[in-house]
């Protein structure tokens, strides 16, 4: 019987689930639905029943469809609480001549999750940023070297715990389990970001309906994320106040007939509103119209740029920006963020790693995080059962503790041999690992 892994977006225009498998040529989603959301308030889950209303009907539709048991899913975890923090651990070794093994970076990578963050919070993860060992500064692989004292750089990544509880929450009130929160912006690259992409330095840029979600990768490692609370939902009720119209008519306004560059809109052209209750319609120009978009557009962007320097890798996106997420579908949106942040910019959607034969809509950019889910579970189910047959060639009597199970799978070598290095895409997966168990327990680094 084949195994499938499966995954949940509980975005704040919609819900998505789908069922997939890693094939040959890709990920073949055999399954995929959504539905409009509600109780979702700029990515974060503030009405569970609401949700879990939104969320069943896509379930069924997938059991209907292809007879699938869904037992536990990969979910996305955003929202505006969300923040990074650059901290440091140092270690003195007491063998100096002996080789730097991956026990020891793996162990000092642990510490870094009992670092005291505020009250209500949780360390989500800690991303090694580079290494110094002794007078060689700013190495990213050190297993393997010698030294006296290592110091290990991270990026720690804190959310509130309460809104992870709430879409935990949902999920076990659709008798699933929780096999692990991913950060969305996260799962977005991953589906539409190239390898390429994430050596070279790139900013992803996620339009989404509540929030803009930014993720800056270099050298396949993840140097900063941000949420902006700002997004396509924002650019609407902009339209519904500035033209007096309903969010219907704003929602259907933006699609049809709006852009980001003013310039761009006809002089002579208008939209006619039909009056309610026996009004008179009313006429709003085109221009109207692109003038309320780009006074939005210009303010996510700004926030965007603003967080894309405080990374301090705003010289080193050398291959530009990825705009990905609903809000990316918006007329002329390319043509303006590249001309107003300088960097060349590309609209991405998943189809580059899914097969041909994925239902429809899969392949929008409006989907990206939900086929990132999909993608992520793939490889970490992969990657378990790699370990597993491991194991069993090593004979091992314990295979995983109830930890491992619930936790990210880290190799083991031996002590005194360098690994071989791994394909680019691994060491992403390897540079970013989810601990549920240390997000859940009641922890001892709340301040």
């Amino acid at each position: 019987m084949k195994t499938y892994t499966a995954a949940i977006d509980l975005g704040t225009t919609k819900v998505v689930s789908l069922v997939g498998e890693k094939s040959e040529s890709g990920y073949k989603i055999i399954s995929f639905h959504e539905a409009p959301s509600k109780g979702i308030m700029r990515g974060e889950v503030v009405n569970i029943q609401n949700v879990l209303d939104s969320l069943m009907p896509t379930l069924d539709e997938i059991k209907s469809e292809c007879s699938v048991d869904i037992k536990e899913v990969y979910v996305g975890i955003a929202g505006q609480h969300i923040r990074c923090s650059d901290e440091g651990c140092k270690r003195n070794r007491q063998r100096p001549d002996n080789l730097i093994t991956q026990e020891e970076i793996d162990e000092m990578k642990e510490e870094m999750y009992k670092t005291r963050v505020n009250a209500g919070e949780k360390i989500l993860h800690v991303i090694p940023q580079s290494y110094n060992v002794d007078d060689h500064i700013g190495q990213t692989e050190v297993v393997g070297m010698v030294g006296s004292q290592i110091e290990g750089n991270y990026k720690l990544f804190i959310g509130r715990t309460n809104s992870a509880e709430h879409s935990k929450s949902v999920i076990n009130r659709a008798n699933l389990k929780l096999k692990e929160l991913v950060l969305e912006p996260v799962a977005s690259a991953l589906a539409v970001l190239s390898e390429e992409e994430m050596e070279m330095g790139v900013a992803m840029i996620d339009i989404g309906g509540g929030t803009t979600d930014l993720l800056v990768i270099e050298n396949n490692i993840i140097r900063h994320t941000a949420v902006i609370p700002f997004g396509g939902n924002s650019i609407t009720e902009d339209l519904k106040q500035g033209c007096g119209v309903s969010s219907r008519n704003a929602e259907q306004m933006k699609i049809q007939y709006g852009s980001c560059i003013t310039e761009y809109a006809p002089d002579n052209k208008t939209v006619i509103i039909p009056g309610m209750n026996g009004a008179n319609s009313r006429e709003v120009s085109f221009k109207v119209i692109a003038s309320i978009i780009e006074a939005r557009v210009a303010e996510i962007v700004e926030a965007v740029m603003y967080e894309i320097e405080r990374s301090g890798f705003q010289e080193k996106l050398h291959a530009g920006i990825v705009l990905t997420g609903g809000g990316s579908q918006l007329a002329h949106i390319c043509n303006y963020v590249s001309y107003k942040t300088g960097y060349e910019t590309r609209i991405a959607s998943p189809n580059n790693n899914i097969t041909f034969d994925s239902p429809e809509g899969v392949n929008k950019p409006s989907s990206s995080t939900a086929v990132g889910l999909l993608i992520y579970g793939c490889e970490k189910m992969r990657e378990a059962e790699n370990d597993f047959a491991s194991a069993n060639i090593m004979k091992e009597t314990t295979l995983f503790s109830e930890e491992q199970l619930v936790s990210a799978v880290v190799e083991q070598k031996p002590a005194q041999k360098a690994p071989q290095k791994k394909q680019k895409r691994g060491r992403f997966f390897d540079n970013f690992k989810v601990n549920i168990g240390t997000f859940f327990d009641s922890g001892d680094n709340e301040a």
